[in-house]
This record gives C-alpha cells, sequence and structure tokens, in this order.
C-alpha cells in the first residue's frame, strides 16, 4: 500500500499515545464530554460536585472567546459548595505542569451548523486542549489546516463550545507534521514544525509525537510557552527555536553564573523569545530583579508596548532616570524595561547612584536586546563594575565576530568577549528554511554603466563629490525608482524605504521626488526623518549603522534645551510642514520628545501604507519592523552586520502575494553582499538566502505552465473536467502558476514574451480558476461537502490593485471615444478583464448591464463616470431594499451595521444581527438567520461598496 489510509495513521497515532502517558478514553459526543470533565476536575482538585455544582461551573466555563477561555482555563474559579462553603476550583496546573490528567480520545462528533467528526483530541484535566487533525500519506499538509478552519466556523462554537479550549492544533499527514495556537482567524504561514536543539526539524508524525506530545513536555507548552497576546486578544505559541533559547537562559540562570547570548536572526520573533525569558526568571525567588535594555528611546517604548501586550499587568515604562531609579526600588516590580542611557545615567549620577547602592550586591539579570549595537563602550564596564552580582544575557540577530569587530583600544571587541558562550543560534538560513522570514531578490543597478560605460569594479574608485552627489546621477535613480515603484511593490500593495549615504543627499532626493510630484510624473508618497547632527558621512565601522537622532536624543525624556543654531534645522522643519500638510498634523522637531513623536508617526504610517516610500539616511534600517514594507532601495555603502539588518527590514512574512523582499541596489554592493551572507550563515548560503534570478523564475513558470497544459490543453478543456479531483488538480496547477507569475512581476523585465504562455491566456484561466471558486461558495450555502474545500484558492495573488471600479470607468469611456468596427472587441476585453478579477467579479453583473442598457444613450465620453455614479447608487439603493424586504429587515439598522463594519472593520455579533430583524425568530433558529443574514450583508458589502471609490 503506497499510501497510509487517514484511518490507520489515526490508530497507529493513539496507540503511540497511550504507550506515552496518554489514558484512553471513549467520547463519542458532548454529552461524553461533559461526563468526563465532571470526573477529571473532581480528580484533579480532589473533591466531587453535586450537579448543581458542576452545572455553576460549566456556567463559567462556557463564556467568553478563544481568548477569554485561554484566560480562564489559567485562573482559578471560586465555587460556591451547595452548603454555602468556598472552594477554589484549578483548571490546569501551571507551576507543576506534569501533575495533570492526560487523556486520548478519537472521534468525537459535535452537532453544529454541520455534524463534525474530530480526528484525535488530547484532554488535560478532561478539557480538550490538544487537537489532531490528519490527512493520508500524500495530501497536502494545508487541506488538514483548512479542515480545522471550517471546524471552527461549523461546531467548534455550538453547544457549550469546549472545543474553543483548544490551546494548540496539531495537522499532519503523516510525513509531514506542524502545530499552531488556537485563533479564530488563521494563516497557514504562522504553523510550525518542531525541531531539535540543533534546528532540525522533526516531520514524521510518530517522531513528532514521541517528543512534542508527550505529557510532561505538551503540558509545559500549554502551561509554560502559550503566550496569551493582551492587545490582539490572540494566542501565541513559541517556535521550537525559540523554546530552546529561553530553556537555555533558564538553565543557566539556574546552574551557572556566567553570561550567555542568543544568535537569532532578524524578524524571527526575538522580543517574544526576551519576554518569555525575563517572565520566567522572574519566577526564580534567587533573583532580585529582571532589567531588559534597549539602546533607544523609541524602541524602550516600543518593548514597554509590546511587553504589555503579552502580559499587561508587567511592566511599567521607565519615562526618565529618577523613574527608573523607583523600579529598583520598588520590591513589587520584578521585570523593568529601560535604555542603556537612562541605565548608565542611574549608575553614574550621584544623587541616583546614592539611591540605589543598596542593589549593588543582590542579584540581577540584565537582558539586552540587539547587544550588537550599545554593548562595546564605557556604558557596558560601568554597568558590569556597578553590580556585583550581575548576569548578562544578550539578544543579536548579527553578533560582532573577529571579522567585523569594533577595536576599542586596539583590541577587538565581539559578542563572545562580552557575553561568553552563544547559548543558542538561528541563523538566517534556518529562517527561510521555515519559511518564518522570506528569501531576498536582490537587484544592482549599474547607474555608471547606463551612463558612461564604466565598468561595475571601477565604481568605487569614482570621485564621490563628482559622482555619487551629481544632479544627473540622482535623477537617474529617482526616475528608476518612479517608473518601477509600482512594479517592486505590487502597485503599492506594499511600502519602501530608500536609504542615502548623508542627510545632504538626502534632501537633494527629497527636493526632486516633491518637485517631479508637483510636474505630475508621479503620485507616490514620499516622507522623509533625519538628525540635525553634523552631517554622517558613508562610512560604517565594520558594518555598524550609526545611531542617528536628534541631539540629546539619548536623554529625551530628561530635560533638554530648545535647539540652536544646528545643522540642516530648517530643511527637516520643512520636511515635517509638508507632513503635517499632508496628513492632517501638527508634528515639531523643537526638542527631542516633540521629534520623537514625528519618528513614531512616521513608523505607524510606514506600517499602515500611508507613506509609499521613506527616506533616511540611518533611521529605521535596525530595530524597525513592518510587515507591510517590501522593498529597500540603497544609494549608501553597507557591510556584515549593517547590510543585513537593512536588508532584513524587507523580509516579514505577510500573505502570499509578499514572496520576498526586493533589494535594489545602486551601488556596488554585491562583494559586501556575499561577504555579510557568509558571516551570518555559511559561505554557501546564497542560493538560500536570495531567490532564483529571473531567467531561472522563467524556467520555473515555463515547467508549471507545462503541467498546466497536461491536466488542461485549452481554456475551454476547463469545462470538461469530470470529477472534483480533476477540478482540484486544476485547481493546484494554475494555483503554482499565480505563484510564479507573482514572483516574476517583481522583476523590472519581466514580459509573458519571455514566457510559454501568452498574457490573454492566464487572464483566461484566471476566469475559470474564478468559476471554479465561485461554484464551491455556492455549493456551501447549500451545505455540501466538497474536497475542493480543502484548498486555499489563495485570491490575493489574482487581485490586481490597479484593475478597480475607476480603472474600468476609464476602459468604458475609452470604448466610448472608439471606432464603430473597435468596439465590439473592446468590449469584449472589458467584459474578460472584468470575469479575471477577483474583487471585480461580484459587480460583473451590473457593469455588463450598464454596458449593454446606459453606455449606449451617453453622448460624451467624459459623461460616463458620473452616469455610472447615478447608476451605481440607484442600484445600490435597490439590493439594500431587496435586501430588506427579503429577509424582513429594518433597513436602517442594516445601514448602521454596514457603516459600522467600514469604520471599524468589525461585523456585528449574532445578537446585533437579529436586532435588525422585524420580528424575533425563536432560539432554535437564531443562528442559522443570524449566518445567512451575516452572509448577505457581507456579499452586499463586497459587491456594492468595497473598490467602488478607488
Amino acid at each position: 500500500m503506497t499510501t497510509q489510509p487517514e484511518q490507520v495513521l489515526e490508530t497507529n497515532l493513539v496507540n503511540q499515545l497511550v504507550g506515552l502517558g496518554h489514558k484512553s478514553v471513549v467520547i463519542k459526543t458532548e454529552d461524553d464530554l461533559l461526563r468526563n470533565l465532571k470526573i477529571q476536575l473532581e480528580k484533579h482538585n480532589k473533591t466531587t460536585f453535586t450537579d448543581s455544582e458542576f452545572d455553576r461551573i460549566l456556567m463559567h466555563l462556557t463564556k467568553g472567546s478563544i481568548f477569554d477561555k485561554a484566560k480562564t482555563l489559567r485562573d482559578k474559579f471560586v465555587l460556591i459548595k451547595d452548603n454555602g462553603d468556598k472552594k477554589y476550583i484549578e483548571f490546569l496546573n501551571q507551576d507543576f505542569w506534569c501533575q495533570n490528567q492526560f487523556q486520548v480520545t478519537n472521534q468525537i462528533t459535535i452537532n453544529g451548523k454541520r455534524e463534525n467528526r474530530y480526528d484525535v483530541t488530547l484532554l488535560v484535566n478532561g478539557f480538550p486542549l490538544v487537537q489532531i487533525e490528519l490527512k493520508r500519506r500524500g495530501i497536502e499538509l494545508k487541506e488538514a489546516f483548512n479542515q480545522i478552519q471550517r471546524y471552527q466556523k461549523e461546531s467548534f462554537l455550538s453547544n457549550n463550545a469546549l472545543f474553543n479550549y483548544v490551546q494548540i492544533f496539531v495537522i499532519s499527514n503523516g510525513v509531514d507534521t506542524k502545530y499552531y495556537a488556537n485563533n479564530q482567524k488563521q494563516s497557514f504561514k504562522f504553523t510550525s514544525y518542531w525541531s531539535k536543539e540543533n534546528n532540525t526539524k522533526i516531520t514524521q508524525l510518530d517522531k513528532f509525537a514521541g517528543i512534542f506530545l508527550e505529557p510532561c513536555h505538551i503540558a509545559k507548552m500549554i502551561a509554560k510557552y502559550i503566550v496569551l497576546h493582551e492587545s490582539d486578544k490572540i494566542l501565541m505559541v513559541l517556535r521550537p527555536y525559540q523554546y530552546h533559547a529561553v530553556e537555555a537562559i533558564i538553565d543557566r540562570v539556574k546552574n551557572s553564573s556566567k553570561n550567555g547570548y542568543i544568535w537569532h536572526t532578524t524578524g524571527s520573533g526575538k522580543t517574544l523569545t526576551s519576554f518569555k525569558a525575563s517572565q520566567i526568571i522572574t519566577n526564580n525567588p534567587k533573583i532580585k530583579k529582571v532589567v531588559f535594555v534597549v539602546d533607544r528611546q523609541d524602541l524602550d517604548d516600543q518593548t514597554v508596548r509590546e511587553f504589555r501586550a503579552f502580559d499587561k499587568d508587567s511592566i511599567d515604562g521607565t519615562e526618565n532616570t529618577k523613574m527608573l531609579v523607583n523600579q529598583f526600588l520598588d520590591p513589587n516590580r520584578p521585570l523593568i524595561v529601560t535604555t542603556i542611557q537612562k541605565l548608565n545615567s542611574a549608575i553614574s549620577k550621584a544623587k541616583f547612584r546614592r539611591q540605589i547602592e543598596e542593589l549593588k550586591d543582590e542579584k540581577i539579570v540584565f537582558i539586552f536586546d540587539e547587544c550588537h549595537r550599545s554593548q562595546f563602550g564605557d556604558t557596558h564596564r560601568r554597568i558590569v563594575n556597578f553590580f556585583t552580582n550581575h548576569q548578562l544575557f544578550g539578544f543579536t540577530g548579527t553578533p560582532i565576530f573577529v571579522k567585523n569587530a569594533i577595536s576599542k583600544k586596539s583590541v577587538k571587541q565581539t559578542t563572545a568577549n562580552l557575553f561568553d558562550d552563544c547559548l543558542h543560534q538561528y541563523v538566517i538560513t534556518d529562517a527561510i528554511r521555515d519559511e518564518n522570514v522570506l528569501k531576498f531578490s536582490i537587484e544592482y543597478y549599474n547607474v555608471f554603466k547606463s551612463k558612461i560605460g564604466i565598468e561595475d569594479i571601477k565604481v568605487e574608485d569614482i570621485d564621490k563629490t563628482e559622482v555619487y552627489e551629481s544632479d544627473d546621477y540622482i535623477e537617474s535613480i529617482v526616475d528608476y525608482i518612479i517608473a518601477n515603484h509600482n512594479r517592486k511593490t505590487h502597485n503599492r500593495t506594499f511600502t519602501a524605504i530608500l536609504c542615502v549615504s548623508s542627510v545632504d543627499i538626502l534632501i537633494k532626493y527629497y527636493d526632486l521626488f516633491r518637485s517631479k510630484k508637483r510636474t505630475g510624473n508621479h503620485s507616490l508618497n514620499i516622507a522623509t526623518i533625519f538628525s540635525y547632527a553634523p552631517n554622517q558621512e558613508d562610512k560604517l565601522a565594520n558594518g555598524e549603522i550609526p545611531e542617528e537622532d536628534f541631539p540629546d536624543m539619548m536623554m529625551a525624556a530628561e530635560p533638554s534645551a530648545h535647539y540652536g543654531n544646528i545643522p540642516h534645522k530648517d530643511k527637516l522643519d520643512e520636511c515635517i510642514e509638508d507632513y503635517n500638510q499632508q496628513y492632517g498634523t501638527k508634528h515639531s522637531a523643537k526638542d527631542g520628545n516633540t521629534f520623537l513623536n514625528y519618528k513614531k508617526d512616521i513608523s505607524k504610517r510606514v506600517k499602515n501604507k500611508q507613506i509609499d516610500i521613506l527616506l533616511v539616511v540611518n533611521m529605521f534600517l535596525t530595530g524597525f519592523d513592518s510587515k507591510s514594507l517590501n522593498t529597500l532601495y540603497i544609494d549608501k555603502n553597507l557591510n556584515y552586520h549593517g547590510l543585513i539588518q537593512a536588508y532584513s527590514r524587507t523580509n516579514r512574512i505577510l500573505n502570499e502575494k509578499k514572496s520576498q523582499g526586493n533589494i535594489l541596489a545602486f551601488r556596488n554592493l554585491k562583494q559586501n553582499t556575499d561577504d555579510a551572507i557568509a558571516l551570518f550563515s555559511d559561505k554557501n548560503a546564497k542560493e538560500t538566502i536570495t531567490i532564483d534570478p529571473y531567467e531561472e523564475q522563467v524556467k520555473k513558470f515555463n515547467k508549471a505552465y507545462k503541467q498546466l497544459m497536461a491536466i488542461t490543453p485549452t481554456v475551454d478543456s476547463v469545462n470538461d473536467l469530470e470529477t472534483e479531483e480533476d477540478e482540484l488538480a486544476f485547481a493546484k496547477a494554475f494555483r503554482e502558476i499565480m505563484r510564479l507569475k507573482n514572483i516574476l512581476s517583481t522583476f523590472t523585465e519581466f514580459t509573458f514574451d519571455d514566457t510559454y504562455m501568452q498574457e490573454q491566456e492566464f487572464a483566461d484561466y484566471s476566469s475559470k480558476y474564478l468559476d471554479l471558486y465561485d461554484k464551491i461558495k455556492t455549493d456551501n450555502l447549500k451545505e455540501s461537502v466538497s474536497i475542493l474545500n480543502e484548498i486555499d484558492f489563495e485570491l490575493e495573488l489574482i487581485h490586481r490593485d490597479e484593475i478597480n471600479v475607476a480603472y474600468i470607468m476609464r476602459l468604458l469611456a475609452k470604448l466610448k471615444e472608439a471606432k464603430p468596427q473597435d468596439q465590439a472587441k473592446q468590449k469584449k476585453q472589458i467584459i474578460d478583464l472584468i470575469a479575471g478579477e477577483a474583487e471585480l467579479r461580484s459587480k460583473r453583473e451590473l457593469i455588463e448591464k450598464f454596458i449593454q442598457n446606459n453606455l449606449p444613450k451617453i453622448n460624451e465620453a467624459e459623461d460616463v463616470e458620473n452616469v455610472f455614479k447615478s447608476y451605481w447608487a440607484e442600484e445600490t439603493k435597490r439590493a439594500l431594499e431587496d435586501l430588506s424586504n427579503t429577509e424582513a429587515l429594518q433597513k436602517d439598522k442594516v445601514e448602521d451595521i454596514i457603516n459600522d463594519y467600514l469604520f471599524t472593520g468589525r461585523m456585528a455579533t449574532e445578537d446585533e444581527v437579529i436586532e435588525t430583524l422585524k420580528i424575533q425568530p425563536s432560539v432554535l433558529q437564531r443562528e442559522s438567520i443570524s449566518n445567512r443574514v451575516t452572509t448577505k450583508i457581507m456579499d452586499f458589502i463586497k459587491t456594492f461598496i468595497n473598490g467602488v471609490d478607488n
């Protein structure tokens, strides 16, 4: 037998879990689940419950969302016994996690919108805390993920919703096995393989189960390594490298006084790792304080926000040195977050030093964020000399080795010199292999060769004043960026940073972008930020990116004088005023605090995609995380850790459309890039870190096209697919075409002429692909089960942001002006375009109706848009009335729900939807009616509102 049926896989897994120590229990229905929960809670709490007492417990347990239930699980419940006594009920022993009750069952059946049977369930104290979904070997692992998504919609919420207590999902097809935390909205991109300490992946189900699902280990993961993110109200589970790093730090604190550092590549989630390590260490009674140290004020604020998101009561920010000293002296404040500058002030200034003198011999653990940036000066020496019983741990994505070391008094200072051993490493090649960060697409644009025929190797010998700072050179780059920015960012779906060599050069770029916008050459939103400090030359000491901040910025929370005659002050004021006019803000840079507020606002707007290109010298090249940023334009020299840090701004995982980080270098950085990759991974890692060049991507696309042709040799042959298996094969084959085309589209030289596929052919197959997606949606409304439900159609890959209603209006205006003999052809092209666009298909019938009935009556092309708006408003009004009449809804309340959704992005709750009904339904009808009405409201929004004004 070449494939292992799911039943065999399931039976083998259950037997293995029993062998590991989970007790087998037969649970087939929710009633069985409730009876077992009562028995296990009684056993765990060494008591018994009457039926009425258990009903009170159950009433408490059924309240709230997934996030609320995760908190309930970890809290004790005060049960008022029938005799009036109080009894504290524990649902999960978090301190001694092995002392819980472990069971395994399979094929629990829950009746919700549909009847679902779950494969394998691990119960802890009677709660279903781990749900395992299995697919037979050879089936795409994502299908198991999608099935759990369906369970969440169809049955997890039903009845007492005990399956919302699931903390961890496991999915496997026997060969590949992954895990992830339970949340309402999921993404397959955030599933993880488990790994050994050396980052070797454990993918086979039996090996994974033997380690990860062993009772003590899975209980430890739930008790210690699930993080409740307070801000987003989601659960997060540590990835294996994060787990191993925290365990290594805990072990060193417990068993040694030596220091240590964690080398985890940029973008791999160091903040979460450091938070969890800090949190656990504070529980050690031998530790007086844990101090988390960052090297910039904005990072201090950012880290405080992130730590509070993980645990709102964990810390307070240290706004100034006095507050820092007070927190040192506060016995109820075990965890402190501060900047290295404020820490230096606390131990250097006599008035502060005297106050914390009493703590100098206490055991204090310091954890340094990005320890390569700030740990090689006198401040570090003062810290270690003042605190006599300290232990230091550093986190870095780019350690300092001998090769990129900074010399201090002729001594090469390395990370190992200061922090002893590397306790765990997870380098960029590991992260890319695990799909935790993206690869880079690196292109080198030779400005000189294209202009004056100079070879690459000679570029660095040219006088910078004559060439790098010349108007022709800068204009060449600006024109290139304007011409290619939409391609690089998928029509501004993503954002970019342009980093340059100095403030003087930045000002030239800014003025040129601004003047070209005024003359209509582009519509990009450009912003900039730079310091008043004396001009930074384009020199990086062994890769170090200099901190570039407002003068006295590091002490921004301390009293600071108003600035005087500082270089570039007037220009920065002018740039900030441009920014204020564009965004309706009132920022300034009169002192460190106001400058910091401006910096924070820019950070927020880059993340929200309100800024297309941010111009910088050094700011934002380290410590800035934005998933929506995918492109870095470089006109400066970078090397070693500075280069990797800067490149890594672009490679955060977001969605299918963001397939790589784009690096476009206008300097000759090829050798520097190769050297940096070799230093921070290994010398053969280049192919792992960068995507294949254009020619190789074309070969991959053509290979995928041949596979599509083997399934559906013509567009019309898609109509003749006989079985769902055939349709599934077509969907997967064309999905691969879309993925590769998405990558090819970012290359400046891309054209369909280089591939076997014609552009119109791609559009035609796209239409058939969307027809298949629409068919599945229709089948789902009929509540029929299809294997096609198990594929992610990844519609974002087929959506082009420039193809919207406004774009169609422009085409219709051209159609109106076309010659009679060309009109039929152009009309078909427009109809085909609508059919091939995911965002327009819901509007297809209405637009076609406008073309047929209204367009012929319009005399002038410039009137098309206004007539269409009137037509659309009338159709919207009619559709809303039809919806309200069909479902017997109060139209004004439906409008309120729509307006609230458009403003907040939150769809109405079941109660809010039911309130729109003119006649209130029975309790049994509420859920089905609410679901139906909600679906219709969302369809209305998609058809008549989304994308209409773009």
